[in-house]
């Protein structure tokens, strides 16, 4: 899985930093991805230690949630109100970020729960 995290700690760079640049270089919100994304990355690369990765991934999945979470609250506000209209590379941004956080979230919960598994037997 750490490898995984790193991943989606790149992917979640690109994407703010992509959001940046997709709007002008002007909304520093656009970068929020990659400020939940630079940790994420750092985590992964803390996970390659296997003293430290289990902390390390119950820490990434957390900042993930977090991530998923806000995300998705805002990606909904964005689809239902007129920010699809005024504001699209931001409603884009949100709706692959809840992707990226989600496949995450649900990749490390599924790790967890293998894990769990295979030490009760």
């Amino acid at each position: 899985m750490a490898t995984t995290t790193i991943l989606t700690g790149i992917l979640l760079i690109a994407l703010g930093l992509g959001s940046y640049v997709g709007t002008g270089s002007e909304h520093k919100t656009a970068l929020i991805p990659a400020a939940f994304g630079l940790p994420i990355l750092i985590l992964g690369f803390l996970a390659r230690n296997p003293a430290r990765r289990a902390l390390t991934m119950h820490i990434a999945v957390t900042v993930g949630l977090l991530g998923f979470l806000g995300s998705l609250v805002s990606f909904v506000k964005g689809v239902t109100g007129e920010a699809l209209q005024s504001r699209p590379v931001a409603v884009y941004a949100q709706g692959a970020m809840v992707l990226v956080t989600g496949i995450f979230v649900a990749m490390c919960v599924n790790s967890f729960i293998q894990a769990r598994r295979s030490r009760a037997s």
